[in-house]
């Protein structure tokens, strides 16, 4: 990571925001003082988590808030990304929970007193169950839903957040939760994913109205999770199935909230399949958004292999490959980035979220040798640099994640954060990448100093 600290580097001038990242449920534990979400449910369900596991403790993280607040401390990162559990925040009566709100606040101060800024995310995929309950997003009342939460959280944190952001990646919530089934709730059916979309966009579009009535002064976007495609032979049918499959798992999502409309593949979806859009709903759907956040994490390529939808295939044999299986291609985020530069007028961009998951193990002094990760950093770093010498506004970087969590459907089998967590014992230690990244900073913020 070495370019942080290079002369001429973006990533010196003071006005671009270096952070790190979480989420609710993936680390915060203190499930007895919240109601239920969709992804407690998931996880009681048989079969659906890897190893078996829950995030009814994950991280710990509401009762050691203090010492992980000290290590965002201590890394010398300008910002911390974190998410709002809607479940820690409103009751299944409607009332509001004010323990919960009490937490985040005093997050919000310590961050504050460390001159940290707070970007926070409404929803990373927790709906509360009691919601699931009435159809979760296929219900349109959810997305109405959402935009009381937002109005109870922005009137309570005022100007102490930096930064909304609406929705982290809701591909994930609508097309692995409600269309493939591997998220939480789980629904399987094509007849779902592009309903539920729908209503995780208006509930997007309904949430920065609300924004902008009682933070108008406060940055808020959204963040939409890319993967750009690349056909795996110059012939036309796999140049076809790779646009397909860009329409689908990234335009579908961006579409909208930049044009107002979704792309034309709609009018070649089966009407039992298409999103019900009722009058209006485009132009709240494209409300303009001060930032697009980015997550990206790999590529794919495609192929057209006969089947109706388009194959996309595993890492090419002989590459580099996360402990996902996902092969590290930093060129993708450069040219995702372009694409995106030149498809569409584009707010500033941030990367939101850029990590990988590796194998990490403590040795017996108690290091955490994270060499792929400092590498798989240091070259989407470089990514993001060349894309913002191409003329994309780039204005922050979070690395994903702070800490090893609570990883979804894989429970705790994966590794993503910079500090490494014993599950056992709650333990944080640093990783080689965490120590690398903490002096890099520290060297770019003396050199801030001292300009």
């Amino acid at each position: 990571m070495e370019i942080l600290a290079q002369p001429g580097s973006p990533f010196m001038q003071s006005n671009f925001t270096m952070g790190v990242a979480t989420s609710s449920f993936q680390i915060e534990g203190d499930a007895d003082n919240r109601e239920p979400s969709i992804w407690d449910t998931f996880c009681n369900t048989p079969g659906k988590i890897a190893d078996g596991s829950h995030g009814l403790v994950a991280c710990d993280h509401v009762n050691r808030l203090e010492e992980d607040l000290g290590i965002i401390d201590s890394l010398n990162v300008d910002a911390y990304r974190f998410s709002i559990s809607w479940p820690r925040i409103i009751k299944k009566d409607g009332s509001v929970n004010q323990q919960g709100l009490d937490f985040y606040l005093a997050l919000l101060a310590k961050l504050k007193q460390n001159n940290i800024k707070p970007y926070v995310t409404l929803y990373h995929w927790d709906l509360p169950q009691y919601l699931e309950d009435e159809g979760g997003w296929l219900n349109r009342k959810t997305a109405y839903a959402f935009a009381e939460y937002v109005d109870v959280v922005s009137k309570a944190f005022g100007d102490k957040v930096f930064s909304y952001a609406t929705l982290n990646e809701p591909f994930c919530s609508a097309y692995l939760g409600y269309e493939v089934g591997i998220h939480a709730p789980g629904k399987v059916g094509k007849e779902f994913g592009k309903k539920a979309i729908h209503h995780l966009l208006l509930a997007h579009g309904l949430g920065m109205r609300v924004l902008r009535e009682n933070v108008p002064n406060i940055e808020s976007g959204v963040v939409l999770n890319f993967t750009p495609f690349y056909p795996n032979s110059n012939d036309e049918k796999d140049i076809r199935a790779t646009k397909l499959a860009h329409d689908h798992h990234n335009d579908w999502y961006i579409k909208p909230l930049m044009h107002g409309c979704y792309p034309a593949l709609i009018d070649d979806i089966p009407a039992a399949h298409r999103p019900d859009i009722l009058d209006g709903d485009m132009d709240i759907i494209s409300e303009k958004i001060d930032y697009l956040g980015v997550n990206y994490y790999t590529r794919a390529k495609v192929t057209d292999d006969g089947s109706e939808d388009p194959c996309q295939l595993p890492a090419p044999e002989g590459s580099e490959t996360t402990a996902m299986g996902w092969e590290v291609y930093p060129q993708g985020l450069t040219d995702l980035l372009l694409q995106l530069h030149n498809d569409y007028p584009l707010p500033p961009l941030i990367i939101t979220e850029n990590g990988l998951a590796s194998d990490d193990t403590l040795t017996k002094d108690g290091a955490v040798n994270d060499e792929q990760r400092i590498r798989y950093l240091t070259t989407h770093l470089q990514a993001v640099a060349d894309a913002m010498e191409a003329g994309v506004n780039i204005t922050g970087y979070f690395v994903w994640s702070l800490l090893d969590n609570f990883e979804w459907a894989l429970g705790y089998e994966k590794r993503f954060g910079i500090i490494y967590v014993d599950y056992d014992t709650q333990k944080r230690t640093l990783k080689a990448s965490a120590i690398k990244l903490q002096l890099l900073l520290e060297e770019r913020r003396k050199a801030l100093n001292a300009a």
